[in-house]
């Protein structure tokens, strides 16, 4: 009996070897998304994977007067989305906007990650005191827009919160060739250098995004 698990361990570890660690990776988004939004985040990534992108560089409507920044648990991506748009409000003298960010799986309370914070920090912002929050269905019902950075994010909001599904965008519908219509990826990932470029490019899509915004009158 130890002989044939001593076999099938070698067998898993051949496998894992022959097949790419991305396929592997893919495989377990799959999985762990579940039987609805899982198809949801296939399509999204073979669209993306052939260059069909129309759909992830749809805009916010430029009537919209609230918006809400996803990612995954609300501590980096959302969070410095969050209050990038907050400081562009501030320095355009605009308060017509309700800015807010959430997670999908967010801890309620969790602070920012480090890097966030420091990342930030130095782009003259501060997270210290953001607290992540769990996306709700009032959050959904009260916004004009629901922006997601990478595709599991959307692939989940289309498939719990199907009749927003006209409200769900790419914040990188904003951002400049090739990121345009692509994900934001998580710098939760990487290390200090990627959050800051991820803060960087995130400055930009924000920026750009309240540029289409109308003005109150």
């Amino acid at each position: 009996m130890g002989a044939l698990n001593r076999l099938k361990t070698g067998l898993k570890q051949i496998g894992r070897k022959i097949v790419p660690t991305q396929l592997v990776k893919e495989r377990y988004i799959y999985r762990r998304l579940g039987a609805k939004a899982g198809p949801i985040y296939l399509r999204l990534r073979t669209m993306d994977a052939a260059g069909i992108r129309s759909e992830n560089e749809r805009r916010v409507p430029a009537s919209a007067k609230s918006v809400v920044f996803v990612c995954f648990g609300n501590i980096m991506r959302s969070a410095m989305a969050e209050h990038w748009m907050i400081r562009a409000m501030r320095e355009e003298r605009r308060h017509d906007i309700e800015v807010s960010s959430a997670g999908m799986h967010a801890t309620s309370g969790n602070s920012a990650h480090p890097w966030a914070q420091l990342a930030a920090e130095g782009a003259g912002l501060s997270l210290v005191n953001h607290r992540a929050q769990l996306l709700t269905q009032e959050m959904v019902d009260e916004t004009d827009a629901l922006l997601a950075m990478d595709f599991q994010n959307k692939a989940e909001l289309l498939a719990q919160y199907p009749d927003a599904a006209d409200r769900v965008f790419m914040l990188s519908a904003y951002a400049d060739p090739p990121l345009r219509g692509r994900e934001i990826p998580d710098p939760y990932f990487g290390d200090e250098e990627r959050t800051r470029a991820c803060c960087a490019e995130i400055e930009v899509c924000v920026r750009r995004l309240l540029a289409t915004l109308q003005k109150p009158e």
